[in-house]
């Protein structure tokens, strides 16, 4: 579905893959599985955020796809994952651990990396044994653990009740999202991106988190509004690398700090001056960079694979 939404041409346009998998979830929910580039290179594996689907991940799937092999999944209910009554955390971990069983060897390792609700994804399996098999190293982006609604700024008031109230209703709104039109992507921008934003990013975000059903969006944002993952966090025991926009209104670099102080083994946090949430598409080189570094740091195949 978002496949059929997003863009066509330049560097996020979604490229095809080398083979298309189902990875079966704990409770039977099928999800969707891409699998890019060469058998045997170093593997990647890719969880995106809510409202979007393995499309998000276009620029890095592009360049990484050369030497590596990268696995992206679409989160249930996003993309071409049919979507499940079961929304919560524990389905979060179990599609990502499903998805590493379908595509991984045993004990074969791969580098991670999340983007808002595809790093809380990676801190709710943080403590999951199929996790633990295969994470050798993690990238958090735009990402927080806890107090999503309260600390968000997409509702430019004073903290407290007001505007956690009025935040809770812009992001669990049930109304569709309609048609990509100019003030579709002003509003898109001004909630997800920094105001520096290239109108081609833009376009491929609104796009992507436009192709997301109304129903979806609704049942993922009550997940977000009480989500609590901080013992996740300080169970992710794995070299963890932190990103974000310092203009990120969903997930405020408090977040990020927060993270970096409860990681066990956080390599660094880089915070990005005028980026917004969506950091993979406004900063596509560095966050490409950030994986290649922990692959070549922390990435190991198992023998004979």
């Amino acid at each position: 579905m978002s496949r059929l939404m997003s863009v066509v041409s330049g560097p996020y346009a979604p490229p095809a893959p080398t083979r298309e998998l189902t990875a079966v979830s704990a409770d039977g929910a099928r999800v969707h599985v891409e699998v890019h580039g060469p058998e045997g290179a170093p593997a990647v594996v890719l969880a995106h955020g809510w409202t979007c689907s393995t499309a998000f991940w276009a620029a890095q799937i592009r360049d990484l796809a050369v030497d590596h092999r990268v696995i992206a999944y679409d989160q249930r209910g996003h993309g071409r994952s049919p979507a499940s009554p079961a929304c919560s955390v524990d389905a979060l971990a179990d599609d990502l651990e499903a998805v590493l069983e379908a595509t991984l060897a045993p004990g074969e390792k791969a580098v991670i990396a999340g983007h808002s609700m595809g790093g809380m994804t990676v801190m709710a399996a943080a403590t999951r044994a199929g996790f633990r098999e295969h994470a050798a190293a993690v990238l958090l982006c735009s990402t927080g653990s806890s107090r999503l609604v309260a600390e968000s700024t997409v509702v430019p008031l004073r903290p407290g009740r007001l505007r956690t109230w009025l935040t809770q209703r812009v992001l669990g709104s049930r109304a569709p999202l309609g048609p990509v039109t100019p003030v579709a992507r002003r509003i898109l921008k001004y909630g997800t991106m920094g105001p520096g934003s290239a109108p081609h990013m833009v376009e491929a975000c609104a796009r992507i988190v436009h192709a997301c059903p109304r129903k979806v969006r609704h049942s993922w944002s009550q997940v977000l509004d009480l989500l609590d993952l901080d013992h996740g966090v300080r169970s992710l025991d794995v070299p963890t690398a932190v990103v974000v926009g310092t203009a990120d209104r969903l997930t405020p670099p408090v977040h990020a700090r927060e993270l970096v102080a409860a990681l066990p083994q956080c390599v660094g946090l880089t915070e990005l001056p005028g980026l917004g949430h969506m950091t993979p598409v406004e900063a596509p080189e560095l966050v490409t960079g950030k994986i290649r570094d922990l692959v070549t740091t922390y990435a190991t195949l198992k023998e004979g694979a």
